[in-house]
């Protein structure tokens, strides 16, 4: 644990140097940088050796806090999220020390010290969430997490949209945080500890209490991770932050809603039936609507941001399949749905952070992340485009890449499902295979528009025209997620061994037994990677023979087939609408899509076009009448307001007096 509490140590003095370093200084990005890195990297030792099963290593030093006690565990679950936390966290560093020197989105005119400062406390906070075993220490961390994330979120506060962001950001939090206040004050007080190692006291609790921590849990971390419909302040503020706080946000911050509920579950031998199906009703809505919504975004980071509500969905879908396998007591199922959920967990870490840092970079190469205005850009930042192709390909699963190896877990656990004789658990299955397909079709038909209007055909806009490739600082940590993507499809069967201690943990199997019930899954992946590597191998080899042919011969240059245009121009492309429409418009009762049109007019027409607008309805539907009615219920209250200090301070008194006369009344 030493190295753990040095990483901490770096971080936060890091971070507290870079913000003491003076405006307009670079030495304060540079400190920042630096420390979150050598932070990550002394971190790592202790967490790789917990991920293979070694002893849990465990602090605690007592402090004066009511009820508080600074009790840190390393286990394999923790493990498991601190991982992709490290990674990240540093290559994001990395990312961020040019891309805020560099000059994109205007960034080069803000003093960066104080940037670096809440970047480092938020990685801290998360680690320290993590590792938290006393539910005080959780909170404060939990708390210091979302206050260090809203002043990364407001960075260009000078914008009405960041600010009306970050505000979304901040009332969301902390409404989650209100029912985790509820779901600790009732779970310290049925385990008559606030220690959380000893909660498995709550197997004892009885079945409605049990109930009622389980939706507080659900709604409290929820929130966080992106539930639908609970996202709406998560396509709001990713893409307002810059993009490398924005890869973090999105690939670890959210993902510590789902750690946060995956340690709750772990506490209980026997869990009702009724919360694996929740979990599934949770996961499939939103995968669906994530990805639907996606489909309709204009704007590149907020396409972005709604893949997360999908992904979240994807991994509370695994969760919730391994809790139908742990009611119904099969093992099988269990170990396939938390293992295909907690190895999207690190997938998503992965796929995701590579898409926002691309994203970040044609910002920084454009100026804009208008998907109508970009085009061509495959010609102008080929390894960004590159990287960019890699994360679409991993994001929609597809083969040799590490999203096809977590979703083709939760396949199988879908088919072990249907092939149990129990017509529950064979429904379970049945949802699982028709949503997983339909998501998976659905991010494909995404990302072919993300990817072909912004990087394909000739740019619309002059910005696209003037793009340029960003430094070797940016592009380096997206190639590194890229061979990270790669690494995890075409290594599969090691990464499941490797999972053996986490999903041991998880489904109250021994290590051995786990290894005996994947048995049949690692030699499916086994198969799946040799074929890979095969298909990658014949590729290499047919490119440099191809290659080598063109060397050889001479070569001339000549038109293709044009259908009589000569010079084509952006006017003869799909604009992302365009592309979108069709399936817009199948979905059109769920999206509620508006359509702009100017259709031509007259022999020669000059211009036409189509613009669409979906709007996001559990905010519109849902949320805004909520807080609308709430303002005019407060604002009859606004009489207490006299802006008189005596008035607040009598106020102060009077409530101290009624709290001292309950208390003595009840003694």
């Amino acid at each position: 644990m030493s190295w753990i509490i040095a990483a901490l140590a770096v971080w936060l003095a890091g971070g507290i140097l870079s913000a003491a370093m003076p405006r307009g200084s670079r030495g304060g990005t540079t400190i920042g940088a630096l420390s979150a890195v050598l932070g990550a990297v002394l971190g790592m030792p202790p967490v790789v050796l917990a991920i293979a099963g070694q002893a849990v290593e465990v602090l605690r030093w007592n402090w004066p806090a009511p009820y508080g006690e600074f009790h840190l565990e390393l286990d394999a679950l923790s493990a498991w999220f601190m991982a992709p936390l490290l990674v990240l966290s540093a290559l994001s560093a990395i990312y961020g020390h040019e891309y805020l020197t560099g000059g994109a989105g205007g960034h080069e005119r803000k003093a960066a010290g104080p940037t670096w400062f809440f970047y480092n406390v938020l990685v801290a906070s998360m680690a320290v969430v993590l590792l938290a075993r006393n539910a005080v220490l959780f909170l404060v961390a939990w708390e210091v997490m979302a206050l260090a994330s809203f002043f990364l979120v407001t960075f260009e506060d000078e914008q009405p949209q960041v600010r009306d962001a970050g505000w979304v950001y901040l009332v969301a939090t902390h409404l989650g945080t209100a029912f985790l206040l509820a779901f600790f004050l009732i779970a310290g007080r049925e385990a008559g500890t606030l220690d959380m190692t000893k909660w498995t006291a709550l197997n004892q609790a009885g079945g409605g209490v049990c109930g009622a921590l389980f939706v507080l849990a659900v709604v409290g971390f929820g929130t966080k991770a992106g539930f639908m419909p609970l996202h709406v302040w998560l396509p709001e503020a990713h893409p307002a932050a810059p993009s490398h706080v924005s890869a973090l946000m999105s690939g670890i911050m959210i993902k510590t809603g789902i750690y946060g509920l995956v340690r709750f579950l772990s506490y209980f031998e026997n869990v009702p039936a009724w919360w694996g199906w929740a979990l599934i009703a949770i996961g499939l809505s939103s995968g669906v609507l994530g990805v639907l919504f996606a489909q309709a975004q204009h704007d590149l980071k907020r396409l972005l941001a709604y893949h997360s509500v999908e992904n979240i969905g994807i991994i509370t879908l695994g969760l919730g399949l391994g809790l139908v396998g742990l009611n119904m007591r099969q093992p099988v199922l269990a170990l396939l749905g938390f293992g295909g959920g907690l190895l999207h967990v690190v997938n998503h870490a992965l796929f995701k952070g590579l898409l926002f840092l691309a994203a970040g970079s044609v910002l920084h190469g454009c100026g804009t992340r208008q998907i109508e205005l970009l085009g061509g850009l495959v010609k102008r930042m080929p390894w960004t485009g590159a990287c960019f192709f890699i994360g679409s390909a991993a994001i929609c699963g597809l083969p040799p890449l590490n999203g096809f190896i977590s979703e083709l877990m939760l396949f199988a656990a879908g088919f072990a499902g249907i092939t149990h004789a129990s017509a529950t658990v064979s429904l379970s299955g049945v949802a699982t295979l028709g949503g997983l397909a339909l998501i998976s079709g659905l991010a494909a038909a995404c990302f072919a528009k993300a990817f072909g209007i912004v990087f394909l055909g000739e740019p619309r806009d002059q910005r696209a025209v003037h793009a340029h490739e960003s430094g070797w600082a940016m592009v380096a940590p997206m190639l590194v997620l890229a061979v990270a993507c790669a690494g995890i499809g075409l290594f599969s069967p090691w990464v499941l061994a490797a999972m053996r201690p986490v999903l041991s943990q998880l489904s109250q199997l021994a290590p051995a037994e786990v290894a005996f019930q994947l048995g049949g899954v690692e030699l499916m992946l086994a198969g799946v990677a040799f074929g890979a590597g095969a298909f990658l191998l014949a590729l290499v080899l047919l490119n440099a023979a191809f290659r080598s042919k063109l060397r050889r011969q001479k070569t001339g240059m000549t038109v293709t087939w044009d259908c009589g245009y000569a010079q084509p121009t952006a006017r003869m492309q799909y604009t992302g609408s365009s592309f979108a429409q069709p399936l817009l418009a199948l979905f059109e009762p769920l999206l509620q899509t508006k359509q702009h049109r100017r259709p031509p007019d007259g022999l020669f027409p000059k211009a036409a076009n189509l613009e669409t607008e979906t709007p996001d309805l559990c905010r519109s539907r849902l949320f805004h009448p909520v807080f609308m009615e709430l303002n005019r219920l407060l604002g009859r209250l606004r009489w207490l307001q006299q802006g008189q200090v005596q008035l607040y301070v009598l106020y102060i008194a009077l409530t101290l007096v009624a709290l001292l006369a309950w208390k003595l009344g009840g003694n």
